[in-house]
């Protein structure tokens, strides 16, 4: 049989330039295939070419052995083709079971109806999620969710997922991994981008590698091994850097930055504790839901601490209770936000745009003038210092790859010359090769003097940069352990009970 997807010569090109280039690419039916590749490889691009969203400049594209050229999403998911998107594209304003059932929705509706539809289709893909919940007020893990079962519900032939792991615990990513496996068995064909190797080694039945826009070795999953594939992405080993080389002596203490007293706001903060200190690196590690996000966004501004019985905040000695980021930005306190999104970017600005916006935020130019020269020298400064892919300062942010656009949103926030960075799961979304950069970066800034805090649900990445680990757990730190005498199986225990 013909394959139920094909790609023949596919090249995208983006103001001349190619993000994809002369690429074959084939999807058998009931198959899992999983495609590889750092930040800029063009993992996105190649499956938003099949999803609709971008239309190549030439080559062919076959689905069920008949050519097809597709103009937007709705002709691909009218095909059969749906996509997951490692953004997620929910409508906030809208339920949970609103944005489920969106273009699919009877002439007449019931909401009870509705509700009850979508809670048992949740609970048949082990998701907990309320389908009454409003997706504004959801995290990042449940969108995700929802993002899946919108995906499934329209019974697609192939459903291409990008990074649908990244935001979810084990217990949750066990459940996907099954639910892709029984996917499968209906003859549904998976498509499956992922910047955690061990995901696509495990799951996959092939696996295709690119390399800046070239297609690089497509080959049966049992042919790969961890190394094999990062020399395939990188062109070198880099076995010996990612996550760390093994136990390090943790960096002194230096001066308290911030002391923070029985923090409160609302259900998700609840009367913690704890210091940062210059020079170190502060990991936060929780599982989803354990609050370690809100406590840092009352800290930076981003959320308000309860107005009575709020707890103390107090930065180089000095009280200070912050009612929106901008007063914070300008004592010295900086949040690199995990949804860079929503939350760390303006997509249709430039990359000099941007980094203007977060030197405005300082409050040093109090005439709002805006020099493009200052903004595009600024701009030429960050994107060498950071290794930014872009063909200049004047890019839109939205052209470019995820990890990229992570690059972007540090720059932004080191532009406002802090003395705290708090990094919320810094690396979510980026290759193995940006992971080695931005853990370098972060190191730097502990070793350059700043206090640094470090926000990952991933184990090794706390274990890697942290000199000291706080365990958040129902709103609250309740452990503190030093690098040195830290393990995965103690930060976990800790974290769980």
């Amino acid at each position: 049989m013909s394959p139920i997807l094909e790609l023949r010569k596919a090249t995208k090109e983006f103001r001349g330039v190619p993000a994809i280039k002369d690429i074959d690419f084939t999807l058998e039916r009931g198959e899992i295939h999983a495609i590889v590749g750092e930040n800029g490889a063009g993992k996105s691009t190649l499956t938003k070419a099949f999803a609709g969203v971008h239309r190549l400049t030439s080559g062919e594209m076959l689905f069920d052995g008949k050519p097809m050229l597709l103009s937007a999403p709705s002709e691909a998911l009218a095909l059969g083709i749906a996509m997951v998107f490692q953004e997620t594209m929910l409508v906030p304003s809208m339920t949970v079971a609103q944005n489920i059932y969106l273009g699919d929705e009877k002439l007449f509706n019931r909401l009870r109806g509705l509700y009850n539809q979508a809670q048992q289709f949740l609970a048949g893909m082990n998701f907990q999620v309320n389908p009454t919940a409003l997706v504004s007020s959801l995290g990042a893990a449940h969108k995700q969710m929802v993002e899946i079962a919108r995906a499934v519900h329209h019974k697609a032939r192939i459903i291409i997922f990008d990074e649908p792991t990244a935001s979810l615990t084990p217990e949750e990513k066990n459940h996907f991994f099954g639910l892709v496996r029984r996917l499968v068995k209906q003859d549904v064909a998976i498509i499956f981008i992922s910047h955690a190797l061990e995901e696509a080694l495990l799951l996959a039945d092939r696996i295709t590698v690119l390399r800046d826009g070239e297609l690089v070795v497509t080959a049966p999953a049992r042919e790969f091994d961890r190394e094999r594939l990062i020399q395939a992405m990188v062109g070198r080993s880099l076995s010996a850097t990612l996550h760390g080389a093994g136990q390090r002596a943790p960096r002194p203490y230096g001066r308290r930055v911030l002391s923070v007293q029985n923090l409160s706001s609302g259900s998700m903060v609840r009367n913690t504790s704890f210091s940062v200190y210059a020079g170190q690196i502060s990991g936060i590690f929780g599982l989803v839901g354990a609050g370690r996000t809100e406590m840092m966004k009352v800290v930076s501004g981003v959320i308000k601490r309860d107005l009575f019985y709020g707890g103390d905040v107090r930065l180089d000695g000095q009280q200070v209770r912050y009612r929106v980021p901008r007063q914070a930005v300008r004592d010295g306190i900086v949040y690199v936000t995990e949804d860079r999104k929503v939350e760390g970017f303006f997509e249709t600005m430039s990359i000099a745009g941007n980094l203007q916006t977060g030197d405005e935020a300082r409050g040093v130019n109090p005439l709002k003038i805006v020099s493009m020269n200052k903004a595009r020298a600024l701009a030429k400064t960050w994107i060498e210092a950071l290794s930014i892919r872009a063909i200049d300062g004047n890019a839109s942010i939205i052209e470019l790859s995820g990890g990229n656009q992570q690059k972007v949103v540090i720059a932004k926030s080191l532009v406002q010359k802090p003395k705290l960075i708090i990094f919320d799961e810094p690396t979510r979304g980026v290759d193995v090769g940006a992971i080695v950069e931005i853990h370098q970066l972060i190191n730097r800034l502990a070793d350059e003097g700043y206090a640094v805090v470090v926000i990952s649900s991933y184990l090794p990445e706390i274990m890697a940069l942290s000199d000291r680990i706080l365990v958040a757990r129902q709103g609250k730190i309740i452990e503190e352990m030093s690098i040195d005498e830290a393990t995965e199986q103690k930060i976990m225990y800790a974290a769980v009970h």
